[in-house]
This record gives structure tokens, C-alpha cells and sequence, in this order.
């Protein structure tokens, strides 16, 4: 190769390379593009109406929970309820309500549980839920509450009835409901008509159930 080659072959090298550096942004450049654009960016933000300023910002709300239906005498708002739970008190008048009121309304079987909780404040009643309920058990048909004394075994069939009356025991013990039966400490079916009936003031008529109240009122009352 002669020397009239080699500096030909030099000059092209030199030419390509200032063609690319013509046309590639050196790094100082191509951030000081960048910070250009973000600020561009602001100031477009900056001048947007106030209305579709507000309306962008709701895209970041969280969303709107669900509120619990308010309490009410219905199955859902009982389905509604979390599944309840508590100590033997709890599954003393979850089970009353089971064997004594399971096929009433929902009203009927918060009235029941009531009644319950009224001989309990009382003071002329045992001093506690299992002891109301199972007070004169052992005697046949001389208990307070039927099932607990006609000496057949208690067993629960109803697994859904169930789940249902423990939520109303649930809720009757956490004072959820307002009163239904004007302080109330006795009851019987509209099938019976009992002697202590004529006696006592009867409050309230709930399902197949009437209710009484004895001369006395409820400690609370």
C-alpha cells in the first residue's frame, strides 16, 4: 500500500468519526433533555383546572367499604354477623334459644333471650344465665325451662338454626337489641294457658309467645 493510500484510509477514519460524534448527544446533554422534560411535565400539571385536578386525585381513593347492614330482627341481618362465640353462659342461652325458640321469627327469639337476661338482673333468680336455665333441672317437669327436665337427651339436628340462635345469644348478652317486653321474666306458648297467667301483667305477644312481667320489676327497670 502506498503512502497516497494510508493517508486517504486516515482521512476517511477521521471523517466517520466526527460524522458520529455530530450525531450521537454526549451524556451531559442527554440529561440535561431529560430535565427539560420533567419540568415541562410539572408545569403542565401545575396548569391543570381545578376540577380535573380533583378528578385525577380520586383515582388514587381507596374505595368504600361495604357498611354492615344496621341491626334488624331479620335472618340476614343474623347471616351478616360473625360467627359466635363465648363462655358457658354464652352456650347456656344459645342453647335455650335452640330448644325453645328456634322456629320463631327473629324478634320471638331475641324476646326469649330477654326474658332470660331479665331473671338473671332480677335477684329472684339465679344470679347467672346457666343458673336461670337450668334451675329445678332434675326434677321432671318441675324445671324452669321444659327441655331441660322431660327427660329426653338434648341433642342438636339443626346445625343452621343453631348458628343462628348462638348470633342472637351473641348479640342479646352484648345489649344489640332494645327491649321488647317491657322487662319480662316469664313467657309461654299461645297452646297453654297456665295459672301464674291470670296473675301476672302480661307486657308483650311475640310469635306463638306470650309474655309477662310478675308485680316486681327488673333491677334493671
Amino acid at each position: 500500500m502506498c503512502l497516497c493510500e494510508v493517508y486517504l484510509m486516515l482521512r476517511y477514519i477521521l471523517a466517520a468519526a466526527t460524522m458520529a460524534a455530530t450525531m450521537l448527544p454526549s451524556a451531559s446533554f442527554a440529561e440535561r433533555e431529560a430535565n427539560d422534560t420533567a419540568k415541562r411535565e410539572l408545569v403542565a400539571r401545575s396548569e391543570l383546572p381545578g376540577q380535573n385536578f380533583r378528578d385525577y386525585l380520586k383515582l388514587f381513593k381507596p374505595r368504600k367499604e361495604i357498611e354492615p347492614l344496621k341491626m334488624s330482627y331479620s335472618k340476614d341481618w343474623l347471616d351478616q354477623q360473625p360467627v359466635a362465640s363465648g363462655d358457658e353462659n354464652f352456650k347456656c342461652l344459645a342453647e335455650a334459644l335452640y330448644f325453645e325458640a328456634r322456629g320463631e321469627s327473629v324478634r320471638g327469639q331475641f324476646a326469649v333471650a330477654e326474658v332470660i337476661l331479665n331473671r338473671v338482673k332480677s335477684g329472684r333468680f339465679p344470679g347467672s344465665l346457666c343458673g336461670v336455665i337450668k334451675q329445678g333441672t332434675g326434677k321432671k317437669y318441675q324445671c324452669q325451662f321444659t327441655y331441660t327436665c322431660d327427660g329426653q337427651k338434648e341433642v342438636i339436628r339443626e346445625k343452621k338454626a343453631y348458628e343462628r340462635v348462638s348470633k342472637v345469644a351473641r348479640a342479646a348478652i352484648d345489649g344489640v337489641a332494645k327491649d321488647l317486653t317491657e322487662g319480662a321474666t316469664h313467657y309461654h306458648t299461645n297452646a297453654v294457658n297456665p295459672s301464674w297467667s291470670r296473675v301476672y301483667k302480661e307486657t308483650a305477644r311475640i310469635g306463638v309467645h306470650i309474655f309477662y312481667r310478675h308485680n316486681y320489676r327488673t333491677a334493671s327497670n
